[in-house]
């Protein structure tokens, strides 16, 4: 049995397959653990939610900013944005049970020593700390009340984190930090606009990963969402699985067990909405 963790796919399904046949994944025995984003921007958004969730057990994936986008259109909050291709998943004859499914996803997945989270963590908090409060949001968007928390889901405040924060701006800095984020400071303020290399950060901002005295660096992060930061294997006992597929660069795959990576070629995917099919 082997376990793999794959870098942001975000609807190019063609890579992934590729992906999987190198590694001769066998559902029957080995396990996939996505780092988020399954679906937007990529050719084949519907294709590859149908997918993943097809493969039932063997697969693990934690929510990132693009599915829960995809769960603020659906319900309303939210509205397609330009280079969206959320479209075919919205008029798909079984969006609900896809949207349904996609909604009890985790925010965080702790398993075989490994934490396993879309963006980052805050440097204040601990991987159990940050294990209770993803359990948090996940209690929410799994109640009844779930279109409650999307409706007052976005926004950039607060922009760190506090003991005694209560109701949506709690979970609204755990989503964001866990889902968004890319730089703070040394206190855990969260910087929301910076995109590109974390060389370009000006002070006092830093990677989240790079925070002195981070209290999550005691066990290895495996996260996605910084493709212009690139599969990177960092000394602060993280892995950032983001090669850019979408980009045109390469998807990628860790394999757990011995910690070997494995990539594909991208070809820059079209950016068309799509229908349902």
């Amino acid at each position: 049995m082997n376990t793999y963790a794959i870098g942001d796919i975000q609807g190019c399904l063609d890579p992934l397959q590729r992906l999987l046949d190198l590694v001769a994944f066998d559902p029957a025995v080995d396990r996939l653990w996505f780092v988020g984003d399954l679906v937007n921007r990529g050719p084949d958004s519907l294709a590859t939610l149908r997918f993943v969730r097809g493969l039932g057990s063997a697969a693990v994936t934690v929510l990132g900013n693009h599915d829960l986008h995809l769960l603020a259109i659906a319900e309303g909050f939210e509205t397609l944005k330009r280079g969206d291709t959320l479209l075919g998943i919205l008029e798909a004859p079984d969006r609900t049970q896809l949207l349904d499914w996609l909604r009890v996803q985790p925010l965080l997945h702790r398993e075989h020593g490994f934490t396993l989270v879309h963006a980052g963590l805050l440097p204040q908090w601990s991987v159990e700390q940050a294990a209770a409060l993803a359990r948090e949001v996940e209690a929410v968007l799994r109640s009844r009340d779930y279109r409650d928390f999307l409706a007052n889901m976005y926004g950039n405040r607060p922009a760190r984190w506090d003991e005694t924060l209560s109701g949506f701006d709690r979970l609204r800095v755990v989503v964001n930090a866990m889902t968004r984020l890319r730089a703070c400071t040394a206190e855990g303020e969260m910087e929301f606009t910076h995109k590109s290399h974390p060389r370009d950060l000006p002070a006092p901002w830093l990677p989240w990963y790079a925070v002195p005295g981070r209290c999550s660096a005691v066990e290895p992060v495996l996260f996605g969402h910084w493709s212009s930061l690139g599969v990177l294997h960092d000394a602060h006992n993280v892995w950032c699985l983001d090669g850019g597929c979408l980009w045109g660069r390469c998807l990628t795959a860790l394999r757990l067990d011995d910690r070997r990576l494995f990539h594909v070629d991208c070809a820059a995917a079209p950016r068309t909405p799509g229908r349902a099919q």
